[in-house]
């Protein structure tokens, strides 16, 4: 199974879409909640070329993007694949 990383915020409606999709695919993931840390968030704005938004996904180190993104790989038929890889 891929490794799947998940950076996330308090109180966050994407945040939980993707997690709970995540959930549904089988997938563990490492979550960090990024809400008060700003050596985190940091680290996730420099992991994600910019990225502010929570959340920021990575798949196998690969930055898959936010909760849209995540849904765009599944309406794609992709996401199973990545998961698996």
């Amino acid at each position: 199974m891929a490794k799947v990383e998940i950076y996330t915020g308090n109180f966050c409606g994407f945040c939980s879409a993707a997690k709970r999709l995540l959930k549904q695919k089988g997938a563990s993931f490492a979550e960090t909640n990024v809400h008060s840390d700003t050596t985190k968030r940091a680290e996730m704005t420099q992991r994600s070329n910019g990225g502010r938004t929570v959340p920021q996904i990575f798949i196998n180190d690969i930055h898959v993007g936010g909760c849209d993104e995540l849904f765009d790989l599944e309406r794609a038929g992709k996401l199973d694949q990545m998961l698996s890889a």
